[in-house]
């Protein structure tokens, strides 16, 4: 008789008792191994921030000889479904059989002239991945991811901005035991373990690509030589009533990744939003600066190229890795029920792509994810890291 061994699993709990809550869904995981952890990860959503201290306190201390990681959020993922606004606890359990886990807190500290942020581990030769979950209150994770190529290279860094029912003050963050109500936490990845990502960003392109001729930090100006608003104009003038529609709910941009690519599909942009325009200069802002001479597209999302976006990327990914043992999700609040009309939208496509593994995370406020091998904080994305029993990929 064939044995079956889980390197990968998850846990589910419901309950108003959040420290009962916790016990059950780190049993769960835990029980789903087939020998110890390595690390634990869980996720809490309560609406008391000291009941959320003692559960998280709980769940780190039931696995004391594991690496611990954790974080409060707006709703949890796990059991193939997700649970928004309501007293849950999600945790997820990996072996890693010979890989290392180094755990590590982050603050920022001010100098004369900027932010310092402190206590990264050293970028080792054998790092594999990173999971960051940072309170998006106090900690600068839009400035931290983008530069942290500087320190860290092409080391992919996945994870979510951590969130609590009371909003500013309500995050708390767990790791190895101590609780830290700001700044971030997370985990370095390392030795022989089969990793790689997924960021799906859900949009698909409108018009056509166009090169920035002038812009002015986040303002653009022009694009292809013609002014950017009018440009826009006749872009939305040719779409058809949906699409008019979903251009007035949330138009996006789409900043190419690769601009040696002959042709810029979907997949190729990395998204940013329209935050705004400006009539008189006739100019577009945008939620990024983008320097003259890049290439952009504009975009839009709805819940059907969403769910298309996502399915297409797995499948990809499978494809390319092979067999999928286990995978952390890292799902947009903006996603499951607002987007989908379910919770359980993004769980439920992990679970049809890559089969029933161990899959756990939470609705962040943010996403964390490299596309074209650059990290990213992104909105309204489903970020996964994802375990593979094939060969490693970067």
């Amino acid at each position: 008789m064939a044995v079956i061994t889980s390197r990968f699993a998850d846990g589910l709990a419901v309950g108003a008792d959040l420290v009962e809550t916790a016990e059950a869904a780190v049993r769960q995981a835990l029980a789903g191994l087939s020998g110890p952890p390595d690390l634990v990860c869980f996720f809490i959503c309560g609406d008391d921030p000291d009941e959320l201290t003692r559960a998280g306190l709980r769940a780190m201390a039931m696995v004391p000889e594991a690496r611990v990681i954790g974080c409060s959020a707006t709703g949890v993922i796990g059991d193939a479904q997700g649970v928004e606004l309501q007293p849950a606890v999600s945790a997820w359990a990996a072996s890693f059989g010979g890989g290392e886990v180094a755990t590590f807190a982050l603050d920022t500290v001010r100098t004369a002239d900027r932010f310092v942020v402190v206590g990264l581990p050293e970028r080792g030769p054998d790092d594999r991945a990173a999971i960051l979950l940072a309170d998006p209150y106090t900690f600068p994770a839009d400035a931290f991811i983008e530069h942290s190529g500087d320190v860290l290279g092409d080391l992919p860094i996945v994870g979510g901005l951590a969130n609590g029912l009371g909003g500013r003050g309500s995050v708390r963050l767990f790791v190895d035991g101590e609780v830290h109500t700001e700044g971030a936490i997370g985990a370095v990845l390392s030795g022989p373990m089969n990793v790689g990502t997924v960021v799906s960003q859900g949009c698909r392109p409108i018009g056509p690509s166009m090169v920035v001729t002038r812009a002015e930090e986040n303002l653009l100006l022009e694009l292809a030589g013609q002014p950017a608003l009018a440009r826009l104009e006749d872009i939305v003038s040719a779409l058809d009533e949906e699409d008019r529609e979903l251009v007035a709910s949330g138009l996006q941009i789409g900043v190419v990744m690769d601009e040696y690519a002959e042709r810029h599909e979907r997949g190729d942009f990395l998204i940013r939003g329209v935050i705004g325009i400006d009539p008189e200069r006739e100019a577009v802002a945008v939620g990024d600066v983008l320097d003259i001479g890049r290439t952009v597209r504009f975009q839009v999302r709805d819940a059907e190229t969403a769910d298309e976006d996502l399915y297409s990327l797995l499948d990809a990914h499978v494809q390319r890795a092979g067999r999928i043992d286990g995978a952390l999700l890292f799902s947009c609040n903006g996603r499951g029920s607002a987007m989908f009309g379910s919770a359980d939208h993004d769980a439920l496509a992990v679970r049809d792509m890559l089969g029933p593994i161990g899959v756990a995370g939470f609705f962040a406020a943010g996403e964390m994810g490299p596309v074209s091998g650059h990290n990213h904080v992104h909105g309204f994305t489903a970020s996964l890291l994802v375990f593979s029993g094939g060969q490693a990929i970067r």
